[in-house]
């Protein structure tokens, strides 16, 4: 006989299967479609393992793995918010938090309080741990642009100034790899994938 507990974990389980529906603005190293944020989270955490060597002293890493894969899972409810669409990001935290009390909410108490911690300490962005976590969120997008040859980058007009800014978190989240983030915008701007100054561009007007 099917326990209650069992029953919460398992409607937990089916409910974040939704994540696969969500895109994201990013489109895959080969420009074929957008991603999804289910494939962010697997890559982002993916990435926090091979690039572990690179996380700051006191960082704990498998930590920095349950983030990841809990990021984006309010966007089940919120929706992706294009980064540098700012009306789309009004209110944005208040939807995230309420995804989060009602999805982290079907699973057994102690499980609840255990991933929405996990999830709290990455939104909070006051640990080594959550730096790390969030230089990962920031670098695997910069690294797809620039495979893609930055097809949104230009579509939306955007800015080496916009990016560094996007990407800031890396340079304090995984420093030693701020001089490689560095060479990869100078690289975009000089192929044409990233505009250096503001052009006219009517996603900005």
């Amino acid at each position: 006989m099917q326990s209650d507990r069992l029953a919460q974990q398992i409607q937990f389980i089916l409910e974040i299967d939704r994540l696969k529906l969500i895109l994201r603005q990013t489109l895959l190293k080969d420009g074929s479609r957008r991603e999804n944020s289910a494939e962010h989270s697997w890559h982002t955490a993916l990435m926090a393992c091979v690039l572990s060597e690179y996380a700051p002293t006191g960082t704990d890493v498998m930590q920095a793995v349950k983030m990841l894969l809990l990021h984006d899972l309010v966007e089940i409810d919120a929706g992706d918010a294009p980064c540098y669409d700012a009306q789309a990001n009004i209110g944005k935290a208040d939807r995230e938090q309420q995804a989060a009390d009602r999805l982290f909410g079907l699973l057994p108490p102690n499980q609840s309080a255990e991933l929405r911690a996990i999830w709290d300490e990455f939104e909070a962005q006051e640990t080594v741990t959550a730096h790390f976590a969030a230089a990962l969120d920031r670098l695997q997008p910069l690294l797809l642009n620039q495979q893609n040859k930055g097809e949104n980058w230009q579509r939306y007009c955007v800015t080496r100034r916009e990016v560094t800014k996007r990407v800031g978190p890396i340079e304090w989240g995984m420093p030693e790899l701020w001089p490689f983030v560095q060479q990869v915008l100078d690289d975009c701007v000089a192929a044409g994938y990233l505009k250096e100054a503001p052009v006219s561009c009517g996603y900005f007007e």
